[in-house]
């Protein structure tokens, strides 16, 4: 009897191992998920490699960073992502989620920048902003202007309420919604820099991080500030239908749309390719892919597809992504990302 118990826990075992080797070896694409910023960079570099026919053409998803991550961060093994796209860096609670789940050699590769933008039509009149005055328009709350160390609802529902020189129309910007990369950038680049020129909110950061992050991060919901979701063509077409409200877009998308929409200036400045590279505008960000090192031997083509999105002919300065808007990496910071995903160095926020 116990032998016979042996033989069938040895057949069972034998078949398990021989099911998840066919589970492995059943994906032959590459699977990607994550940011709708990095979307279309990933897909044109997946064309492109697909286009070689040595491997199929991987199949990339828009899910928002937040959401990408979050399936990213499932697990290990031919059910789970392979790449996450992300339009900011994986944060400490979302690398811990991943190594809960046995996800915990993951490669960071930085692929080049893009500006945060915020943009109307092109019927409506130009207009500039200030963070401080975007900050105004958008948080729940803002300092008391009789006593500005304390906390007031947002009162401002017109543009001209918060500066006279601004226009006099309703306040209402239609942006991502919070499992977007683009709402955390939109977060650290605009709202806390508005909020921190407040200098007791800017000493807040360092005595109650929560706090702070309550105060500067929690956007209006009177309908000032308008949760689009994570399609960006459906902005331009409401932006476009009221030329009085503005839009969140990253750069590469705004490039794409010049017939519609254009950008407002930021404290001074306009987005355009050469202020994002080399800094001088204001919501300048990274951009990152995710890839799991677990799968980099075991899904056909991961090596190579990552070759490919590293290669001058994709992110050069002449490469194909900065013709869909992607700003490059300068050329020593690109060297380093290649030598760090040859030597496959591992990801710690």
């Amino acid at each position: 009897m116990l032998k016979q118990i042996i033989r069938v826990a040895a057949s069972v075992m034998v078949l398990a191992a021989a099911n998840a080797a066919h589970a492995q070896a059943a994906r032959d694409t590459i699977s990607i998920v994550g940011s709708s910023t990095v979307y279309p960079f990933t897909t044109t570099v997946a064309e492109q490699f697909g286009r070689q026919g040595k491997f199929k053409t991987p199949k990339v998803e828009s899910t928002g960073t937040g959401g990408g991550i979050k399936l990213f961060c499932m697990g290990v093994g031919p059910q789970y992502p392979d790449v996450a796209n992300a339009s900011r860096r994986m944060n400490l609670a979302e690398f811990e989620s991943c190594s809960k789940a046995g996800v915990t050699d993951i490669i960071e590769i930085k692929i080049g920048f893009d500006g945060l933008t915020i943009a109307h039509s092109k019927k409506a009149k130009p207009m500039a902003l200030t963070r401080k005055q975007v900050y105004l328009a958008l948080a729940k709350q803002i300092p008391d202007p009789s006593n500005p160390t304390s906390m007031i609802p947002n009162p401002y529902r017109l543009w001209s309420d918060i500066d006279k020189s601004l226009p006099k129309t309703k306040i209402e910007v239609l942006g991502p919604p919070p499992t977007s990369g683009t709402r955390d950038s939109f977060h650290e680049l605009y709202m806390e820099n508005g909020c921190r020129s407040y200098p007791w909110i800017n000493t807040l950061r360092s005595q109650d991080e929560r706090r702070f992050k309550r105060v500067c991060h929690t956007i209006r919901d009177d309908g000032g500030y308008i949760e689009a979701g994570e399609n960006d063509n459906l902005i331009v077409q409401k932006i476009e239908a009221n030329p009085t409200a503005l839009g969140i877009f990253g750069y590469s998308f705004l490039e794409e749309n010049l017939a519609q929409i254009e950008a407002v200036k930021i404290e001074g400045y306009m987005p355009t390719f050469e202020t994002i590279s080399n800094n001088t505008y204001p919501a300048s960000r990274p951009l990152f892919i995710y890839v799991k090192k677990a799968h980099m031997k075991v899904i056909p083509g991961m090596n190579e597809f990552v070759s490919e999105y590293l290669s001058d002919k994709a992110v050069g300065a002449e490469g194909y992504l900065a013709e869909r808007g992607l700003v490059p990496q300068p050329k020593a910071d690109l060297a380093k990302t290649r030598a760090d995903v040859k030597a496959q160095k591992l990801f710690r926020p």
